[in-house]
């Protein structure tokens, strides 16, 4: 029986490896802490999984007592606290260097004190930017070359946990994962906020050309990804999780359109972002070699996705009201 602190639970991805760890290891305790910011939802978790070995505190991993508190019965923490969306990085940073490095400073400091095992949840674009006319992909050597302030606190924390790793000896690991789809992300996102405003008839932004190029990979592909690293995984190592999948950011809203019966004329090309990265791709040969593999194909996966959103249409769109988009 594995006694898990899983932080971050009520958001996108963490919601998702809780409900997955809830039905897959029943007798394993998992508590959530998450601060509830306006990405997270308690009705991402399943009530139906909850039992006696689920718990709950709201919390936020910046507070270093708090941390220390919670950690004194639990053997693993796996952080997918962050702040992620590139957009609000750029205008108001300082929140992204609260969570994204100083809270898994905090988390570093109990694991080491007590001699947890931890896992970190990273992101592809700590890695920066690849052009769109080559077939490089990200690999495990490869240099970190972060370009905006939400992969900058990423890589950072990255950085930290290899430290912690070297000097002292903690168990610890880092997966970088490819761009995520799936039920419960935030409609500010590309995919959901495609799905709704195109349900809406509303316009749907994309930015510059929009052939920018992402990896993308559905959600329960990167939890089984980590679910592996946490038992086959070396300490001390970084996994990339990616299910190699390179679509151009209009392709993707194309296909969306295309599952809703929706005309292309929704698409609105808006000013590009500032120092916006074109491709991101990785190379997730080395997660492979641990018998790890995704078992979604894209469409498919993108099907079951707008079927989520539609069923769930109302929960989404108080989302998107209060976040005035």
């Amino acid at each position: 029986m594995a006694k898990l602190l899983v932080t971050g639970g009520y958001g996108f991805i963490g919601s998702n490896f809780v409900n997955y760890w809830l039905r897959n290891y029943p007798d394993d305790s998992l508590l959530n802490l998450d601060k509830m910011t306006y990405a997270a939802d308690e009705n991402y978790v399943d009530e139906s999984l909850k039992s006696k070995n689920y718990s709950f505190v709201r919390g936020d991993i910046a507070d270093k007592e708090l941390v220390m508190s919670i950690t004194a019965e639990v053997d693993t923490v796996i952080n997918f606290a962050a702040e992620s969306h590139v957009d609000n990085a750029i205008n108001e940073p300082s929140a992204f260097v609260k969570s994204n490095y100083l809270g898994v400073f905090n988390l570093l400091e109990a694991a080491r004190k007590r001699d947890l095992r931890f896992h970190q949840v990273s992101t592809d674009e700590v890695y920066g930017s690849l052009s769109l006319d080559s077939s490089d992909k990200f690999g495990d050597g490869s240099c970190y070359s972060p370009r905006n302030p939400y992969s900058a606190t990423k890589a950072a924390a990255d950085l930290l946990v290899r430290a912690y790793f070297n000097t002292y000896g903690i168990k610890a690991t880092i997966s970088n994962c490819s761009n995520n789809f799936g039920p419960h992300q935030h409609p500010e996102k590309l995919v959901p906020k495609t799905i709704l405003n195109a349900v809406g008839n509303r316009k749907i932004p994309l930015y510059g050309d929009g052939k920018q190029v992402r990896d993308w990979i559905y959600v329960e592909d990167h939890v089984r990804g980590i679910e592996l690293i946490l038992g086959r995984g070396k300490i001390g190592e970084s996994y990339l999780i990616s299910a190699e999948n390179e679509r151009r950011n209009v392709e993707v809203v194309n296909e969306i359109l295309g599952l809703l019966k929706k005309e292309r004329s929704l698409i609105e090309f808006v000013s590009d972002r500032p120092g916006h990265d074109v491709r991101y791709a990785l190379d997730s040969s080395k997660m492979r070699s641990i018998g790890w593999a995704p078992r979604y194909e894209f469409q498919n996966a993108l099907k079951e996705t707008v079927r989520h959103y539609l069923d769930e249409f109302n929960l989404y769109s108080r989302k998107t009201s209060r976040q005035g988009k």
